[in-house]
């Protein structure tokens, strides 16, 4: 595929570059909405349940102080989780 210089150019933050198109037609319609209705389709058939999570461990930890401002209340949360995955699935 190659590519050819159009007479056209885009300035580019005050540059003026030459705009690169490539030598191939476009792509028609009926070729546009193949390809929109075959990634409608893979959405469709595709598994959306996620993998498994169990939850192994939570921890809270809290602490209120008294500032000048009034009270404040430090709260931090550790959630340790495992996901199990099918051989073969991306993750």
């Amino acid at each position: 595929m190659g590519l050819r210089r159009a007479a056209r150019t885009i300035d580019l933050l005050g540059s003026r570059l030459p705009l690169i198109v490539p030598d191939k037609p476009p792509k028609s319609l009926m070729r546009s909405l193949g390809e929109f209705f075959g990634h409608i389709a893979r959405g469709v058939k595709s598994d959306v349940k996620p993998a498994p999570k169990q939850e192994v461990r939570r921890t809270v930890e809290e602490e209120t102080r008294d500032t000048p401002q009034g009270k404040v209340t430090l709260r931090r949360t550790t959630i340790e989780e495992i996901e199990m995955h099918k051989p073969g699935e991306g993750a």
